[in-house]
């Protein structure tokens, strides 16, 4: 028996990255298999095909991989790759797609949420080109969970995935493999590995804080292994299906053990984070955060001393509440910058035509045209080749970068969890009256303009409205609000604060302290807390 009758759940509508939701959600009997086979079902199906499966370790994945290569038997697939373990992360499943040609992927990761029997699960797919499914296609998988009757699963033991190797199911290859070597050795083909061993070998030292996620295999790996750093430069090195307890999100308040060690007088000479499933990153130097923003443009403006990107840049892309650095190293360079919705799928069109080779979103994401997602190591891996190369620490390297480009004073706040009615309320009546900003004075500001950001792909022609809130001030300041789509419960409303000096004097203020009239300026025209009755955000980056 394969084909099992069902009936719809509601709900199981993807969001920038896939399904999310609570993990007993996903264990709830068919729903997991509702949703792959309406995945399968909206792909044009998956008889001969081959498919790469694998996630970050989080509870349920184990199980969750099982049912999916049970119902990718059944759906006639021809061979699934699977990472040893079930593990894979994000960007390493991304490059196995695009090495070995498949049709396309399933990740399973609920990215930096975190883990565990009460917390969260994910699931989502990826096309032939390694990126997420784009906006037609997820459209197309909600619409099939919407009305799906039945789904097709092999009745069969579960193959052992512990061991690298070929197994039988059904009549579909089962290929398990090492889920670290492959991306490994991609990394070697983009950075000056060489120059890195000699930076470890000369005493450098780091911290890199994988956070009981799936990035520590491919740290130590690649780090302690590779290129020579001490044994335990890597913490939080084994993934754990909880993660440890520990909220896998490389951010200030999440990664606040790196963080103290980074800010003491004995602190390493860089320090960097990853999440739950490696796609994020945190970069950090003695006594220096880094915004993902500045690392965005730091990265942009320095690419050209890694081997693989020793050609220049085609292009840069950012999403548009990630600041407007990057677009002044563009146009310094000479280069296309793009401004797109958040979520990296919106990126994929750009990389493929070759318009962009750098891309970058302020949720600590960064990455190039190697794969098709956000890679943390990735970005790890080009910082430290910018420091082995230019022979200055993290501190000169971001001075020298504001007294070339001038500073782009940025912080993002999160108000967690919020009723989902009270915060599209709040929306819906700022939307109401963004055409009558225009011209309105507060705190020392005056709107220049405001509007609620659509994006025209200059690839395909596509058009994706409503992609967030924007409030633009006389100077080159604003203020953007969106609610995210990566939740699991209620609503989290991201408020993003720009404000731009050209220097030389001023780039040195405390990044809150700079900001504040237009924080101010902004609670003025949106009424955030008073809207919602909090003190203020949950997180500050």
């Amino acid at each position: 028996m394969t084909i099992f009758q069902t009936k719809p759940f509601d709900g199981q509508k993807p969001g920038t990255s896939g399904l999310r939701k609570k993990t007993p959600v996903f264990m709830q009997p068919n729903y997991l298999e509702n949703f792959v086979q309406s995945t399968f079902d909206a792909i044009g199906g998956v008889s001969g095909k081959v498919l790469v499966l694998g996630g970050d370790g989080r509870y349920f994945g184990q199980e969750a991989a099982q049912v999916i290569l049970k119902m990718a038997a059944a759906n006639g697939a021809s061979r699934v790759i699977v990472g040893q373990g079930a593990w894979l992360s994000t960007p390493a499943a991304s490059h196995l797609i695009r090495l070995r040609g498949t049709f396309g992927g399933i990740i399973l990761s609920a990215s930096h949420n975190p883990g565990g029997p009460e917390e969260d699960f994910g699931v989502k797919y990826n096309m032939a080109n390694g990126g997420p499914a784009p906006e037609a296609v997820t459209e197309a998988i909600y619409a099939r969970t919407k009305e799906i009757g039945q789904y097709r699963k092999l009745e069969a033991a579960d193959v052992d995935l512990s061991v690298p190797g070929e197994a039988d199911l059904g009549g579909m290859v089962v290929e398990v493999v090492d889920p670290v070597a492959a991306y490994a050795d991609l990394m070697e083909t983009l950075f000056d590995f060489p120059a890195l061993k000699a930076l470890f070998a000369g005493g450098f030292r780091m911290r890199m804080d994988s956070m009981c996620a799936i990035t520590g295999p491919y740290a130590v790996e690649i780090f302690e292994r590779r290129l020579g750093a001490a044994p335990g430069t890597v913490t939080h090195a084994v993934p754990l299906p909880d993660f440890g307890g520990m909220h896998p999100d490389p951010n200030p308040t999440w990664a606040h053990e790196l963080m103290a060690e980074m800010m003491s007088a004995e602190g390493p000479d860089f320090g960097a984070a990853s999440d739950g499933d490696g796609d994020r990153n945190m970069i950090v130097g003695r006594g220096i955060y880094v915004s993902p923003s500045d690392s965005l443009a730091v990265i942009a403006a320095n690419a050209h001393l890694a081997p693989g990107y020793k050609a220049g840049l085609k292009g840069v892309a950012r999403s548009m509440p990630t600041s407007a650095a990057a677009d002044r190293v563009a146009a310094a360079l000479g280069i296309e910058s793009y401004e797109t919705p958040t979520g990296w799928k919106f990126f994929g069109n750009l990389l493929d035509a070759g318009r962009a080779t750098v891309c970058g979103e302020e949720s600590f994401g960064t990455g190039s045209d190697h794969v098709r997602e956000k890679d943390g190591l990735w970005a790890v891996l080009m910082w430290l080749n910018i420091i082995a190369a230019r022979g200055e620490g993290v501190a000169e390297i971001m001075s020298g970068h504001f007294a070339r480009f001038g500073r782009n004073y940025y912080s993002r706040h999160d108000y967690e969890a919020l009723p989902t009615d009270l915060a599209n309320a709040m929306l819906d009546d700022l939307r109401g009256r963004l055409g009558g900003l225009k011209g309105t004075q507060t705190q020392g500001l005056t709107v220049e303009s405001a509007d609620e950001f659509s994006y025209l792909d200059p690839v395909d022609g596509s058009v994706s409205a409503h992609q967030g809130f924007r409030i633009l001030f006389a100077g080159g300041s604003r203020a953007v609000l969106r609610l995210s789509g990566t939740g699991t419960e209620g609503a989290t409303l991201r408020v993003y604060y720009e404000r731009y000096v050209p220097g030389p004097d001023g780039l040195g203020e405390d990044p809150q302290a700079a900001l504040a009239p237009i924080i101010a300026a902004a609670e003025e025209i949106v009424g955030i807390r008073s809207r919602t009755g909090r003190e203020g955000p949950n997180v500050i980056t």
